[in-house]
């Protein structure tokens, strides 16, 4: 059976309570875009749909520590405060321009002109230059190779995120960074292991801007180096359980073909970063059919059978949980170019968090993504498309 999408149905408004035993909140990596996660958490929230799980890599570590690190009725306000914080502009002072920008050239020279002081300046609570570059500077430490100083970052954390929460079990925690040593992907969950502000800023060790991270003496760069999306953790986990999972994208595999040189650097990022979500989830589809054939005919078996090794081997296969995975994409605007991700600016940022909010809110305005799926492979993909003109 095809996915269903958006696509046919009709958004009637629903206060139907969830029926599954999992809400999971997936976020991506993407800079300056992830504000618009902060918006998507916002509808969530007024929605009352609160995660048991929260998965993030780079940005969405943050996002995500923010979230599990405060009481349900302070997260919006804590992820608006970093944003705020990390949104400040140089030296405290807010560029002075019109309230809307309707020329997309002027609004593409704005942004960059606030993308360049990013740049130069860096972003209030979060990074500053290092000065003078480490590139001029002979160098005994990993940890000091990296065009801008996070350690403002690490401050704000500790004001705005409680990690005693992050680390009670209230809200399962998990965030990805790479191992420089190994290239492999590292998976830090709260299941496993204490969570703490380095475990987050290793998430998002972009190289060659920011440093790697030291942890218990390895070191680590940002997760999106080897894969920007944490999907396939919660599609993994064990054990299984009837799991709601919004994954909140910020670059799109989609697009139109270049038409410059700064378009195709644009179009190379959103390639790169994308989380190829629908071949994923196609994978999955299929996965589940067969596991959910196996329960059926593990039912029917004599019991003999069902004692063999092969036998337990099919039962350790076998489920009959149903899955809704809720993709929402950030659809970028024809003049934030190949620096919307670092591009740190007020104006943008609140345009990225009323979009998320927007897209929130009509995406759960479409009954279907809060029922539990009944097609025979147990599982729904939803992906909100942009209507027409919009």
């Amino acid at each position: 059976m095809a996915p269903k999408t958006a696509m046919g149905s009709e958004p009637q408004g629903s206060q139907i309570r969830p029926d599954f035993e999992r809400i999971a909140l997936l976020l991506q990596g993407g800079g300056a875009l992830g504000s618009y996660q902060g918006g998507v958490y916002q509808a969530l929230a007024e929605a009352d749909l609160h995660p048991h799980w929260v998965a993030g890599i780079s940005i969405g570590a943050i996002n995500a520590a923010l979230i599990a690190g405060n009481a349900p009725q302070r997260r919006v306000e804590r992820l608006r405060t970093f944003w705020e914080t990390v949104t400040e502009g140089p030296f405290g002072v807010h560029y002075l321009v019109p309230r809307e920008i309707k020329n997309d050239q002027v609004h593409q020279l704005v942004n960059q002109s606030r993308a360049m002081g990013a740049l130069l300046w860096g972003a209030p609570g979060f990074f500053k230059p290092r000065i003078p570059p480490p590139i001029f500077l002979p160098t005994s430490s990993i940890g000091d190779l990296g065009f801008y100083d996070v350690s403002p970052l690490k401050t704000l954390l500790g004001q705005l995120v409680d990690f005693d929460r992050v680390n009670s079990g209230e809200m399962r925690l998990s965030v990805g960074a790479t191992h420089v040593k190994s290239g492999n992907g590292v998976t830090f969950d709260t299941l496993r292991c204490p969570i703490g502000p380095e475990h987050i800023m290793a998430s998002g060790s972009l190289p060659p801007g920011f440093p790697a991270t030291e942890i218990d003496g390895e070191f680590y760069w940002d997760g999106g180096v080897v894969s920007n999306t944490p999907l396939q953790w919660v599609l993994d986990a064990s054990p299984r359980q009837d799991t709601l999972a919004f994954q909140i994208d910020l670059w799109s595999a989609r697009g139109e073909l270049p038409r410059d040189m700064v378009e195709v650097d644009t179009r190379l990022k959103d390639i790169r970063y994308s989380s190829r979500t629908r071949l994923g989830t196609d994978q999955f589809r299929r996965m589940q059919k067969l596991r959910r054939a196996t329960a059926k005919l593990l039912a029917q078996m004599p019991e003999e059978l069902r004692n063999t090794p092969e036998g337990q081997l099919l039962a350790g296969e076998a489920d009959e949980k149903v899955y809704n995975i809720i993709q929402m994409i950030y659809r970028t605007r024809v003049y934030e170019g190949a620096s919307k991700d670092y591009e740190f600016s007020r104006r943008t940022m609140e345009e990225h968090w009323a979009a998320g909010y927007r897209d929130m809110t009509r995406t759960l305005a479409y009954p279907e993504v809060l029922e539990r799926p009944q097609s025979p492979d147990g599982v729904f993909t939803f992906d909100l498309k942009r209507q027409p003109g919009e």
